[in-house]
């Protein structure tokens, strides 16, 4: 999954940053309002985490620029404000969480996994595909059986992947499900996550099948 976090305290932000990194996410930190619309024109995100006060407005006003433009990506409002009025206020705006500062990391990543369970109308975490069992929560598939660990790269790249079964999928799309912008990445990262999860996925029906020039496409045999 792909995440803008729009945060202005530098070590909040990188911290968030990178627990979620670690969760397999590609998460794009913007300080401003104005990087946060910039980082939109250039990528689709999965889930928004949005602070209130910004150095060049108020968290809210973004908020309600997504939903009148018919945006309607989950966003998770982050904030020191515990007071009711504020949280229902910044609710009925249209956000889809609110957390308070300080918080808890754990809470703030099983918050994004009830949004994006949410999101894809399913209370049972665990996906069937063919003769595959996938639970991204515990980062298994298991195959005739046998359960296989995911690293969360291959989890996330597994889940962009059953998202869009047959579809070809391109290098380009991939690496920008996959990773941020600050991220670096080498050449030929997709090439070695592909082939991570096609070794998870042997002896399955399901195939990576590689559509030389075009991309990779998942498909069951």
């Amino acid at each position: 999954m792909r995440f803008l976090l729009v945060e202005d305290h530098e070590d909040l932000g990188r911290s968030v940053q990178e627990r979620l990194r670690l969760e397999g996410h590609a998460v794009d930190l913007a300080r401003t309002l104005a990087d946060a619309r910039a980082f939109q024109t250039a990528a689709t995100y999965d889930l928004i985490l949005l602070d209130i006060m910004l150095p060049d407005g108020d968290g809210r006003h973004f908020l309600a620029e997504q939903r009148r433009a018919g945006d309607g990506t989950p966003v998770i409002v982050m904030t020191a404000r515990a007071a009711v009025t504020d949280r229902v206020g910044t609710l009925d705006m249209g956000a889809d969480d609110y957390i308070t500062k300080p918080f808890d990391y754990a809470e703030l990543e099983a918050r994004c996994r009830a949004i994006l369970r949410r999101r894809g109308g399913v209370a049972d975490t665990r996906r069937r595909c063919g003769d595959v069992i996938f639970d991204p929560l515990a980062g298994t598939v298991e195959v005739n059986g046998e359960i296989r660990e995911l690293r969360s790269r291959e989890l996330r790249l597994l889940e962009v992947f059953l998202g869009a079964p047959g579809r070809i999928l391109s290098k380009e799309h991939l690496l920008d499900r996959l990773f941020s912008f600050s991220e670096p990445v080498s050449d030929n990262a997709i090439e070695v996550y592909v082939g991570r999860l096609r070794r998870k996925l042997a002896g399955s029906r399901l195939r990576i099948d590689t559509m030389r020039g075009l991309g990779y496409r998942l498909t069951e045999g």
